[in-house]
Parts: structure tokens; sequence; C-alpha cells
């Protein structure tokens, strides 16, 4: 046994650990290091069967007080000889079903004795479209969804009308059996639903015409769902108590319904924020003056653009963006770019004073000219229109 790590080692926890906390400790490497997470991994295989075996022992109050009494030595008849620990007879459905659900057909809630208890019924997703505007100040949209309504000829219970509902004989009402299985290290006990009464307890032996046995029937139903302003793309709105019938007297699950938002042709939004590009007039870039700037709300803004404003400025509306899901009075910013917009089509007048302007504000369109005439006798071929074209050789 002098080859074998000490069991809280193994764990990772103090000699001092309670119940939970070697639990947690077990939960953690057991995720970590199972032989279904690491196909064909004999290490990882290895320190899942290593952190089992010290699991086993320090997670028993008998097998605890003599390991720390004794150390490995207390299990070396158990081993038979061969520095191993029986887990014949341990149950791990409760921490297997944490981690890994049904992964060896057991269940979060298991326990040898216990009955089935009340389980929330599962939700329903559905999605509905709305516009950027609806989006930022809320709207209401129209959902119609296929409900289960309780059977209202055997109200709920899925039989016939009449006819008698039967004790599982296999669960003896339960709804839960119990299993042994071969592991890696051994034999486990665990619990899954009866698979004859699907974990109710109960056995209908003449099912509802209507219902067919599973208490409800199918309806369509529209509902009203109002989405608060501020909602954004991929949000869901919870309609609870709408979802699909609990088991057991469990309640109904929730109906979450997504709020899918179009593109807007000139706003897009980043969280509570709006962003747009506005072009401006060369003029009114040079000059300054007022400018129309659409916002979300439908109502254009006048602006102040100062003179001299360069392409590509940002400007920032300040609570002209989305409103807050929490308090609807405080909005987001509307960030706007200025690109100067440059004339494409223009009359020769127009050509001819922006000649002018040019003129009187560096003569820029004449500046190539003048560098060529200035550098004309240096022979430096500057010019393109005078430079000779040298052979091959020279």
């Amino acid at each position: 046994m002098a080859d074998k790590r000490d069991y809280y080692e193994v764990l990772g926890v103090d000699k001092s650990a309670d119940d939970a906390a070697i639990k947690a400790a077990y939960r953690k490497l057991a995720k970590k290091y199972h032989p279904d997470m690491n196909p064909g991994d004999k290490d990882a295989e290895a320190k899942f069967k290593e952190a089992s075996e010290a699991y086993a022992v320090l997670s028993d109050a008998d097998k605890r007080r003599q390991y720390d009494q004794f150390g490995h030595a207390a299990f070396d008849g158990g081993a038979g000889g061969g520095g191993g620990f029986d887990f014949t007879g341990m149950d791990f459905g409760d921490i297997f079903g944490d981690i890994f659900g049904d992964l060896f057909g057991g269940s979060r809630r298991g326990g040898g004795g216990r009955s089935t208890g009340p389980m929330k019924g599962a939700n329903i997703r559905t999605s509905v479209r709305m516009k950027f505007e609806e989006a930022v100040f809320g709207c209401t949209k129209e959902i119609e969804l296929t409900i289960k309504d309780t059977c209202k000829t055997c109200n709920g219970s899925g039989a016939k009308p009449g006819s008698n509902v039967d004790t599982c004989s296999r669960c003896g009402g339960k709804g839960r059996v119990m299993f042994t299985q071969q592991s890696i290290f051994g034999m486990m006990q665990n619990v899954q639903a009866c698979p004859d009464c699907n974990g109710t307890g109960k056995v209908i032996r003449e099912k509802c015409p209507d219902c067919h046995g599973s208490g409800y029937i199918p309806m369509r139903k529209k509902y009203a769902v109002e989405f608060p302003a501020g909602v954004d793309n991929g949000q869901c709105k919870r309609m609870q108590g709408l979802g699909e019938p609990g088991q057991n007297g469990g309640p109904r699950g929730d109906v979450l319904v997504e709020a899918v938002v179009e593109r807007h042709p000139i706003f897009q939004r980043d969280d509570r924020d709006i962003y747009s590009t506005v072009p401006i007039s060369f003029a009114i870039a040079a000059l300054g003056g007022e400018i129309m700037i659409d916002t979300v709300d439908g109502r254009p803004v006048v602006y102040e653009v100062k003179a001299g404003t360069a392409t590509d400025t940002r400007i920032r509306l300040r609570g002209k963006g989305v409103p807050s899901l929490r308090d609807p009075k405080s909005r987001g910013d509307h960030y706007v770019l200025l690109t100067v917009q440059v004339p494409t089509r223009m009359s020769a007048k127009a050509k001819e004073l922006l000649k002018q302007f040019d003129a009187e504000c560096g003569d820029t369109l004449q500046a190539a000219e003048r560098y060529r005439a200035e550098h004309a006798e240096d022979g430096d071929g500057t010019d393109p229109k005078k430079k000779k074209k040298k052979g091959l050789f020279g």
C-alpha cells in the first residue's frame, strides 16, 4: 500500500473537510477524468478510479474513521492483497446524477426509497419579428401557440371515465426502480425512472378516448406579448405558466418569446446608443451652418455645424438613443458621423466660381504647374511631359 497516495491529497481537501467539501471536490475530479469524457485515455481512467476510491472511503463515516486511524492498511483485507478497494454496494447515483444527468440511467432526484416528486414542465420557445423603432420604444405583438389544455373528459388523469388507475406493480408506486451496474471500479447501484409507468407510479389500463391517455388536448391559442421599450435583438420575453404541463403535480413551464429586430436603413444600435452617418455639403463644412439630422424619434434635430469641420467628424446627440429596460426615462445617446459630400456634377458657372474660390484659398489647382515651371531648367526630369525616353542601355 506504500505506493498509494493519501486520499485527502487525491481529492485536494484538508483532513478537517466536511462532507460537502469532500463531495464537491470529488464531483470536480469525476467530471474532469470520467472515461466517457476522456475516451481511450488510460491516465484519466486511472485518476478517475483513484478519486472514486478516495471518495468511497472519505464519504463514509465509518470507513473514514478507520482510514484516519490506520491509513490504507485499514482496507488491506478488502483489497484482496492487490491494493484496490471494494466498491461493491457503493451508490454513486447522486453524484453522477448531479454531474452527468442520466449518463448511468440515474437522476438527480434519485434515492432508493424516495418517490418521484413534482417536476416543472418544459419551456416553449418561439419568436416574433419587429421593426427597429418598435424595439426602441416598446410594442405589443400577437403570437399563436399550440398549448396542451387539460382534457375535460378525464380531468387530466388520462384514464377512461369510470375506469381505475392501478399502482405500478414494478415500482410499487414510487416511480423509480433500483438496478445494479458493472463499472470500471466494481458493481454500482443506481436509480432510474420506472420504465413501466414512466416515473408516474401509476398504470392506466383503459385510456381516455379523447386524449389517448396523455391527460391533455392540444389547442391553438393566441396571446398578446408586451415588449418593453429598449428590448434588443435576441432578448426574450418570459410568459410564465404557459409552457408544457408539469409531471406529478408540478407547475407548467414557461413560454419564451424571442425578439427578432429588423435592420434599419439609417440607424445602427449598440446597447443603448444609436449610430448614423449624415452627409454635409462642402459649403457647410467650410463655412458652418445648420443641418437636419434624422433621429429615431421620427422628428429631425437641427444641429449647428462649426466652420471648418473636417469629414468623419463625430458628434453626439445626448439622450436621443435607446431607453433603458430598467428606467425608460433614461436613454442612451445618438452618435452621428459627418462626412463631407463632394459634388459629382457641376455647371460651368459653378466650376468657374470654384476655381475663383481656390485661387483665393491657396490656388491648389495650379500648384503642380508652378512646380514644373520652377524646376524646368534643373534637368532632373521632374516634368513627365518633358522627360526624355531612355534606350534599353541608357
